[in-house]
């Protein structure tokens, strides 16, 4: 992907430095939580929740500093005020890796969504509003509530945020075998999509029926909102595509990913088995055809999967 010497935008938040990793909250994938990438972690799960065992050993350390006189609850609260807002509280000597490689990459992708997408809204007479990404290490708070890197990276619409711990990325490699900086790209064109999804009232619908849904209900209509958020990713690939910036092999680390983190593939290869009434993000065939969709037509008419099947 020839993307060095490119505009890089201003909207990524590098929390990377943060010594406090952002403090504790709610899961964010609830019911009205965001939406993750999926990172194989086991039939139906949506995040990083913590372990009763974990939860014991955080009340018992607590414990142990307040006998000491220490609150360790405003330690981990990092100066937070008002319900979501973040103070970046670094430790003296720590720098923010904010003119690494990763993060040129990161800004230089960012910015080429912006475009497509500006230009796309403004075609049909509506206002872009641009998300930002927020760079994070282990662990961070966002809107939606507490995510650390098991959840994966995930946007959250509380706040109109992409979150993303980029040591996902060498997951993606060693774990999923998809590597390649287009694959990486395609990541983060997935969370954009949604952050589009947002914008054009769709997030909203589908939070408000799930809560009148069975789990199974909320599953398939979660499937069509990801195959959707995969399709937008591939009018992106469509638009880095005209712009020369793809180079050979480029869509088919795009496609790889797709179909590494199918539903299906990663419940084969945790357990051996699938179960299609827990998925919730789409299986390879359908991940890959969507997004390969949406780079053939480069139109939003083309992604509309909550019309017939997927």
């Amino acid at each position: 992907m020839e993307w060095k010497g490119r505009r890089q935008s201003d909207n990524v938040e590098d929390r990377r430095g943060d010594a406090t990793g952002g403090g504790f909250g709610r899961n964010p994938f609830g019911r009205n939580g965001g939406f993750s990438f999926p990172t194989g972690g086991g039939v139906g799960r949506r995040g990083g929740g913590l372990s009763i065992g974990t939860i014991i050993f955080l009340v018992v350390i607590y414990l142990i500093f307040k006998a000491m006189g220490i609150d360790l609850m405003q330690v981990l609260d990092g100066g937070m005020t008002g319900g979501s807002g973040y103070e970046q509280s670094q430790s003296e000597g720590t720098s923010t890796p904010a003119d690494d490689e990763m993060t040129a990459f990161m800004r230089t992708v960012l910015a080429e969504t912006e475009d497509t997408w500006q230009g796309i809204f403004q075609a049909q007479g509506r206002d872009y509003e641009e998300p930002t990404l927020v760079l994070f290490a282990e662990a961070t708070r966002s809107a939606c509530g507490f995510a650390s890197a098991a959840t994966g990276p995930f946007y959250c619409p509380g706040d109109h945020k992409v979150y993303l711990d980029t040591a996902f990325f060498r997951e993606l490699e060693s774990k999923f075998g998809a590597s390649g900086d287009f694959a990486e790209a395609y990541v983060v064109a997935h969370e954009v999509g949604h952050h589009v999804q947002n914008l054009l009232g769709i997030l909203p619908k589908f939070n408000e029926a799930r809560q009148r849904m069975s789990e199974a209900e909320a599953n398939k209509m979660s499937v069509r909102v990801e195959l959707q958020a995969d399709c937008f990713a591939g009018i992106w690939g469509k638009y880095t595509e005209q712009k020369g910036m793809l180079d050979a092999g480029d869509l088919e680390e795009a496609l790889n990913a797709a179909q590494q983190i199918g539903d299906d593939t990663l419940q084969k290869r945790s357990q051996g088995y699938v179960v299609p009434e827990s998925f919730n993000h789409g299986t390879s065939d359908q991940r890959m055809r969507w997004f390969k969709r949406g780079f053939d037509s480069g139109q939003l008419a083309a992604c509309d999967t909550f019309s017939g099947p997927v």
